[in-house]
């Protein structure tokens, strides 16, 4: 598990986002005092793959509770950091979290390995995830992410020009699942996107160079990613019994 000081997150994304953050910060201790657990930043801010202009800053609030009278006397202050520096805000009790550890397996899991604490105590460190429940998460998101894919050849009509957006919208969406069926095998790998598909292709013995150059060769790409969705299907299925 990796949990990162607020100086170490901030040094990682652009000046501005910092203050920001401290900002949003001190407007949530002050509204909600004791019910506010904790505050913590996850997501591509904390794995090191945060694209300036074009990725959240993801943020966790943990509450006691979680009624409107609450959830209203933050709505301002979220607005603004929204608007300044796309905060995208969850917001979770800390009664539910260990719940609901057996359906977002793969979500707190991400947040469990990787996050950054700005206040509060953390409620994700003594969090147990069951080998069962990933495995079943991370089926069912490859395989949604497969279909997904099919459909994407059948709207663009096989254009290559077509297939390059929503082609890296699909790998984007295939990183979370891809790392924990890796780390599930016991493979480590790191984070970031193109760490991923270089391990998973490894792993299955896939030439991953054309998700390297989606928008220079999308054609390629697409069969690429095919066959590495179909490995990685067939490999999590496999595995079924093992995690059963």
């Amino acid at each position: 598990m990796s949990q990162k000081t607020k100086q170490d997150l901030y040094s990682k994304l652009p000046p501005s986002i910092g203050p920001r953050l401290d900002e949003l910060e001190r407007a949530l201790v002050t509204t909600l005092g004791s019910e506010l657990v904790a505050l913590l930043v996850f997501g591509s801010a904390v794995r090191g793959d945060f694209r300036p202009g074009h990725s959240d800053i993801e943020l966790m609030i943990v509450l006691k509770t979680a009624d409107p009278e609450k959830l209203g006397a933050i709505a301002n202050p979220l607005a603004l950091a929204r608007f300044a520096i796309r905060v995208e805000p969850m917001v979770l009790t800390v009664a539910e979290i260990p719940r609901a550890a057996d359906v977002f397996p793969l979500l707190y899991d991400g947040i469990r390995q990787n996050h950054a604490l700005l206040h509060g105590e953390d409620p994700f460190s003594q969090l147990h995830i069951s080998d069962r429940h990933r495995r079943l998460r991370i089926e069912q998101e490859l395989r949604e992410v497969q279909i997904r894919l099919r459909r994407v050849v059948t709207d663009t009509l096989g254009q290559p020009a077509e297939l390059v957006s929503p082609l890296l919208r699909k790998l984007r969406q295939a990183r979370a699942p891809l790392h924990a069926l890796l780390s599930l095998r016991g493979v480590q790998s790191p984070e970031p996107l193109d760490e991923v598909i270089k391990a998973t292709g490894t792993l299955y013995s896939i030439d991953v160079a054309a998700l390297a150059n989606v928008k220079e060769a999308p054609t390629q790409a697409l069969a690429t990613l095919t066959r590495l969705l179909d490995a990685a299907v067939h490999d999590v299925d496999q595995l079924e019994g093992s995690h059963g």
